[in-house]
């Protein structure tokens, strides 16, 4: 089969294959098939200029393949969260003291946007803050949020 490949493979067998994959993405808009075809397109425009041999050409094609699934799932994809039902927050949302929190103790914090959905919290910190303060979320354990002075 790579004997028969390496004679009759000549350099538009790569464009077609790659524009064949590039087209599918179409039925499956996954963003990954797509990476091998614009390879495979790739290999073809090298195929042509340089006259390769079909294992460099596979080995090539087998790398960019990979390099470009690598920069997509690292750099382009976006992150998918999953919300289940809540309220956006991140870490670092700013809200102010209700009632008095002290050291490793509880006390209840109020954002501007509800938080969890929740606009008010029962916090906890390692350290006193007293009402009015400005304060951010660190962490979330379970119902209650870890906050610290700002």
């Amino acid at each position: 089969m790579v004997e028969f490949l390496s004679t009759n493979l000549v350099w538009w067998h790569w464009i077609v294959l790659g524009l064949i994959l590039v087209v599918s993405e179409i039925f499956a808009p996954l963003f990954i098939v797509i990476w091998f075809g614009l390879s495979a397109i790739i290999i073809g425009l090298l195929d042509l200029v340089f006259n390769t041999s079909f294992m460099t050409e596979l080995f090539l094609w087998t790398i960019l393949s990979v390099v470009f699934l690598t920069l997509w799932f690292m750099f382009f994809k976006d992150k998918t969260i999953s919300k289940s039902g809540q309220s956006d927050f991140t870490l670092g949302t700013q809200g102010i003291v209700i009632q008095n929190i002290e050291a490793n103790q509880k006390g209840k914090v109020r954002f501007d946007t509800p938080v969890l959905g929740s606009s008010e919290w029962f916090a906890v910190s390692d350290e006193e803050i007293e009402v009015g303060a400005s304060i951010h979320i660190v962490d979330v354990k379970g119902q209650l949020l870890k906050v610290k002075k700002d």
